[in-house]
């Protein structure tokens, strides 16, 4: 049994969720980030280290005396310099796996991204296909597809390393898919590509963290698991619409998108993503990431469903918490926090930050 688990990526939504449910097991955890987490200081069991992934020093003395790992710490973005998505999504993963076979560590969850496999068309009802390398145009997956490579062919007779790809994550406290769909709908900016018709599955974040620490569970050398790439989803796919109209219905704002074509929206993209850096930050809107590339043109305007049947046999995991549910929560959470999330402040220290797509 896992007893003292490294986590790294820890203040993210995933990652908070990981460490508070791994510490009210009992497992001793320890986060290593580059920054204290407040909110994590007053859990028992949970030692924070201060580092980067990078650093392959401060990754051997997070590890030692652990004897599981969750990989969560990411770059994550839809533009940005490929050295630095490399740097900390591939160059970090090396540093943690060279890591634990030093410190005779024996279960890894590597945590992926389904975008790892997509080549731009529908995917309905696959399991985990291959990873696809070779996309500069979008570092993002092109760096975790790469980790994900490295991840799966470090899996052996010592170290069990099981990769997990939970497929658009979102609940309470998400700054990402939630934040920003809430924050463009209240600007009047809200828009779904090919009208939103797109059937994609979702994962509420209570299923993500379980699907996590089922994954640690089950993992080890010569584990059914071993060596292999699982998607993670709640298994109800539905239109896009549908969702977002769900988001916005539970943070009490209009619902009026504006419907785009998919290949107008690929065109606008392109144009976005050349365009971006170079515009001034008044017209950006203080947005750091333009509102549409190419890339997140295509992962909206397709299907992407998958096969719940492996990770349910093979990790014995299941989903707990419906989307109906989740977006029920989701309404109690922006009742409970209205006055922090009115007016869009929500988007900073009321909400944890990060994301896995």
């Amino acid at each position: 049994m896992t007893v003292r688990v490294l986590v790294t990526g820890a203040s993210s939504l995933i990652g908070d969720g990981v460490v508070r449910s791994l510490a009210a097991r009992g497992d001793e955890v320890v986060c290593l980030q580059r920054s204290p987490v407040a909110a994590l200081a007053a859990l028992d069991g949970v030692e924070q280290q201060r580092g980067d992934i990078r650093d392959q020093a401060a990754v051997d003395r997070a590890t030692q005396g652990c004897n599981g790992v969750i990989h969560l710490a990411a770059k994550v973005g839809v533009v940005g310099e490929s050295d630095e998505f490399l740097s900390i999504n591939v160059e970090g993963t090396r540093n943690l796996l060279a890591a634990a076979v030093n410190s005779s560590i024996t279960r890894f969850v590597h945590v992926s991204s389904p975008s790892v496999a997509h080549g731009g068309e529908a995917i309905m009802g696959d399991a985990a296909t291959p990873p696809v390398t070779g996309r500069t145009r979008a570092w993002y997956a092109e760096s975790k597809a790469i980790a994900e490579s490295m991840a799966l062919e470090a899996n052996g007779p010592q170290l069990g390393v099981v990769v997990i790809r939970p497929h658009l994550v979102w609940g309470p406290g998400d700054t990402q898919l939630v934040g920003r769909i809430v924050e463009r709908a209240r600007q009047g900016r809200l828009a779904l590509v090919g009208g939103g018709r797109a059937l994609v599955d979702t994962t509420y974040i209570d299923n993500a963290v379980s699907a996590l620490l089922a994954a640690l569970d089950a993992v080890g050398p010569g584990a059914t698991c071993a060596g292999r790439a699982y998607v993670i989803a709640n298994g109800e796919p539905r239109p896009i619409r549908d969702l977002v109209a769900g988001i916005c219905a539970a943070a009490g704002v209009t619902f009026e998108p504006r419907d785009v074509p998919l290949d107008t929206a690929r065109t606008i993209g392109a144009l976005l993503e050349r365009a971006w850096p170079k515009l001034p930050n008044r017209l950006r809107q203080g947005e750091v990431e333009p509102p549409l590339t190419r890339f997140v043109a295509e992962q909206l305007g397709t299907a992407h469903w998958f096969d719940p049947r492996p990770a349910a046999l093979d990790l014995d995991w299941a989903p707990t918490v419906s989307i109906d549910d989740g977006l029920e929560r989701l309404a109690t959470w922006f009742r409970e926090n209205s006055s922090s999330t009115s007016s869009g402040r929500y988007r900073h220290s009321e909400w944890r930050r990060g994301r896995v797509v």
